[in-house]
């Protein structure tokens, strides 16, 4: 017995694939998603304390102490654990209803950041606002709010996903206004993110095949074209692909070089915890956008795979609990569920490719492990709605209601 699902393609339903029973025993949650979670948050947190223990020791952080930025991430994993276990108590079908809500409100806050004394700068970009002893970053907000609303999109534009003018064009006004919002903070690697997550649900949700390529053509120009007409972004490319030649080996290739240096020095089982010393002031941004090099030159070889491994599995996690839900007939639960799989796993592929000298050098930080607040604590609500849809898939499952 069989039926077909949203998508046109014909496939067992779960309840009768078992007689037609409730399924029983089934847990409440996946366990191997939580545990994987709470696994990657406590090494990250390990790894934070190791590369930034020595930070203090140059003048620019003078005023902090060794256990400054420790501190600092501890409080936000708590911060982060108890809005994880608020996100997990609201039910998906809240979450869809209000998806454009939460949408509107991410861009209102990507343009109050680009206010003068109001938004925070480091390094030339306006990217945080300030709250207190903390500051948070809207363009995580938007990550999170960009795959809401694409999932509720696509759920609302089913039966003209055919049409271009109809079910495309707006969302890619929608993604695009985000865009010109994070270009001028500048936040490049965000605005890729962003534009990923939300191809790859057009993608799941089923539209034609052709105009999936057209935009994909169309957004990997504009990408080119943004590089091609930016200096330093050119400057960028050019010491990714020599970044030993002196034009760049102090400039531009600066962290890449030292990165691939630390990975080196690891080679197959590292130096050994709190061993390294590309993070004594020689690797900028060691407990941020270059934590897997230090993990690299620390735990070697074995610990760059195992972390490659972690994600890869916690991707493919998502990936079937998105399948399952759309199973179960709940669409947009389930592009949710992918929609997450698709931005941990590709920004985590972007870290990592960056880390290693494979992709060119871009300020992304490694989900769930970096230091970082606002990431860590959209990272975690977005890992806690997968829980849920978890939850409710295993509750249908079981004979009970969503």
């Amino acid at each position: 017995m069989f039926r077909r699902n949203p998508f046109g393609r014909r496939e067992d339903a779960p309840w009768v694939a078992r007689g037609a029973a409730p399924v029983e025993g089934l847990r409440p949650f996946d366990p191997a998603l939580l545990w994987l979670t709470v696994a990657l948050l406590a090494w990250g947190m390990v790894m934070v304390y190791s590369a930034s223990i020595a930070l203090p020791d140059n003048p620019r952080f003078g005023r902090y102490a060794h256990t400054y930025f420790l501190s600092r991430h501890a409080l936000f994993l708590v911060l982060s654990f108890v809005a994880g276990l608020l996100a997990f108590q609201v039910k998906v079908e809240t979450w869809e209803r209000v998806a454009p809500w939460l949408f509107v409100g991410s861009l209102v806050l990507l343009m109050v950041v680009l206010i003068p004394h109001v938004g925070k700068g480091v390094n030339g970009a306006r990217r945080w606002l300030p709250l207190g002893p903390i500051s948070f970053q809207p363009s995580e907000l938007a990550k999170f709010a960009v795959l809401l609303y694409a999932a509720n999109y696509m759920v609302r534009k089913m039966d003209v996903k055919e049409r271009f003018f109809r079910a495309v064009l707006p969302m890619a006004a929608a993604v695009a206004m985000v865009g010109v919002l994070l270009l001028a903070e500048p936040d490049m690697g965000a605005f890729m993110v962003i534009a990923v997550i939300a191809m790859g649900i057009l993608f799941l949700g089923g539209v034609n095949a052709r105009m999936f390529f057209l935009i994909a053509a169309v957004i990997v120009v504009a990408f080119v074209l943004m590089i091609a007409f930016s200096d330093w972004r050119r400057e960028r490319i050019f010491a990714y692909l020599d970044p030993w030649n002196e034009k760049y080996a102090l400039g531009k290739g600066y962290q890449l070089s030292h990165s691939l240096i630390a990975i080196g020095r690891g080679e197959i089982f590292g130096v050994g915890l709190g061993g390294s010393v590309e993070k004594l002031h020689w690797l900028p941004e060691a407990h941020t956008d270059f934590l897997l090099a230090v993990i690299g030159e620390e735990f070697g070889l074995v610990g760059v795979l195992s972390v490659i491994l972690c994600f890869l599995w916690m991707t493919r996690r998502m990936m079937h609990i998105g399948r399952q839900a759309i199973a179960l007939d709940r669409i947009f639960a389930g592009l949710v569920a992918q929609g997450v799989g698709i931005w941990v796993g590709f920004q985590a592929f972007i870290n990592m490719g960056v880390n290693l000298g494979a992709l060119p050098t871009k300020g992304l930080t490694l989900p769930l492990m970096s230091y970082g607040g606002s990431a860590v604590l959209m990272n975690v609500v977005a890992i806690a709605v997968v829980l849920r849809i978890d939850f409710e898939n295993r509750t249908l499952m079981r004979g009970g209601r969503a």
